[in-house]
């Protein structure tokens, strides 16, 4: 973060200063959490923030920028937001507009879709970071408060801010967009991820539009061709339109695509400028998609296609519960996909499955896909009978709401013990415990308040799981 004063923060912020100096500078960044609160640091007191203020000033906070005066605290006071935002969060926007407006040579890239937002920015990152200083967001921080936070990481080095932008309805990029606006704007797909708060595809796609309509002249516009919805964003575009996808219309695109033993995909990567071969380190098919999005930015900032295609294949994965690999002491091999579920990240996932597993038992461990409204009993008992076409050999369908998974793989005919519904994580981990032999490979997939990632976490531990495919923690984000 570039050094600032309170005083510069509290104008920056249309805030007021309370017991605080407005010479005193912060240099340590900004931050919501006091665990990751560095010494003279700003840390941002959002709704129950307040109940730490105290502990952030003593753990060397050079302030607090809060929605009311904390006595004995010094302060940047935030004016009243409007709409239900928090003023605090909402001061955390337009501190970062502020600093972005300091750094007008950086490039600003950001990604949106219903899937693989957050593997795309971690690509992209390692993608730019030898072209130059890159500052990306830490797990999937991607919403209101989140990407800001983002934001404020970036200095006078920075050459390229990757940001994740999630929504979960129309208007939620506009707003971001307004705090960062985009050099290059990049769509991935459209889902039915929260399509109960969307309302439809339909409303989805003109949610994720909003970051293409943010683009200006000079902006570049990375869309996905074999999406549809995505496609048809390129009337919205001011700039210029970079296709990508798999089909002959593409501008970068993958040709040859196959897969590994370990379900990683190698390709050629096709673009204007000539084609270079890739080979990813990812586990799964769909993970073409983000890295033709993720070629196209890096040729968009001058990259040429043999880097591009070096440093995709030398990308790992950072953030954790996506398609993480274990192999276990006994031959076991968890695969914990568990962060989040929709029914396009579960197609993803499961047709990955029988890849992995080569010929052997393959496990579907699947948990409930929320906010999926009036979509969602369809929706699961489609995931329940696109296992049974996929061979899986056993499926475990965990909790309520994924009964209708249950249901599904028994009306396209598995029977006995193929398909089994247990009430809680706690009897799935007990059946997993007395069944799983060596050779077996299991999928645990399911949305993130399904509570199925901790269940990944202590299968891959049991028998002294080696963990080879671990990355690093991860936050919450949106759609």
């Amino acid at each position: 973060m570039i050094t600032m004063t309170l005083a510069e923060i509290a104008a920056a912020v249309g805030g007021e200063l309370h017991e605080a100096d407005p010479d005193s500078t912060v240099t340590g960044g900004v931050a919501a959490d006091t665990r990751k609160l560095s010494p003279r640091g700003l840390f941002v007191a959002d709704g129950r923030g307040h109940d730490f203020a105290a502990e952030a000033v003593h753990k060397g906070a050079a302030a607090v920028l809060s929605s009311r005066p904390l006595p004995g605290l010094p302060c940047v006071v935030a004016p009243p937001a409007q709409g239900h935002r928090d003023a605090s969060v909402a001061a955390t926007g337009r501190l970062a507009r502020h600093l972005l407006d300091r750094l007008p040579d950086l490039t600003l890239v950001a990604v949106t879709g219903s899937a693989g937002k957050t593997t795309t920015k971690d690509l992209l990152a390692q993608l730019l970071a030898g072209a130059g200083e890159t500052v990306a967001p830490e797990g999937s921080l991607n919403d209101e408060l989140g990407m800001p936070l983002t934001v404020l990481r970036a200095d006078e080095e920075t050459r390229y801010l990757v940001l994740e932008m999630g929504a979960r309805g129309v208007g939620h990029i506009r707003y971001l967009t307004e705090l960062a606006p985009p050099d290059i704007s990049v769509v991935l797909n459209v889902g039915l991820a929260h399509v109960g708060e969307f309302g439809g595809k339909e409303m989805t796609a003109k949610a994720k539009g909003e970051l293409v309509e943010a683009l200006g002249e000079d902006g570049v516009a990375v869309l996905n061709a074999d999406d549809p919805l995505v496609a048809a964003m390129a009337g919205k575009n001011r700039g210029r339109t970079v296709w990508v996808g798999e089909g002959p219309d593409a501008t970068v695109r993958a040709e040859g695509v196959r897969l590994d033993d370990a379900g990683r995909a190698a390709f050629e990567l096709v673009t204007p400028g000539g084609s270079a071969k890739v080979a990813l380190g990812l586990v799964g098919r769909h993970h073409v998609a983000n890295a033709l999005a993720v070629a196209a930015v890096g040729l968009a900032v001058g990259l040429d296609v043999v880097a591009v295609a070096e440093r995709l294949s030398a990308a790992v994965a950072l953030s954790r519960w996506r398609m993480e690999v274990s192999v276990r002491s006994d031959g076991v091999t968890i695969v914990n996909d568990a962060y989040n579920a929709n029914p396009d990240s579960m197609r993803a996932a499961l047709e990955t499955l029988p890849v992995l597993a080569r010929g052997g038992r393959s496990w579907a461990v699947l948990g409930e896909m929320l906010e999926l409204g009036e979509a969602a009993d369809e929706a699961h008992e489609g995931v329940g009978r696109l296992a049974v076409r996929l061979g899986v050999s056993r499926l475990v369908a965990v909790g309520a709401g994924a009964r209708a998974i249950e249901r599904g793989a028994r009306a396209e005919g598995y029977s006995g013990e193929e398909s089994v519904f247990v009430p809680d994580t706690d009897q799935a981990l007990a059946l997993l415990r007395r069944e799983l032999r060596a050779g077996d490979v299991v999928l645990v997939k399911s949305s993130r308040d399904a509570g199925l990632r901790h269940l990944g976490d202590t299968l891959s531990e049991d028998a002294g799981g080696s963990g080879s495919g671990r990355g690093t923690g991860t936050v919450e984000g949106r759609a």
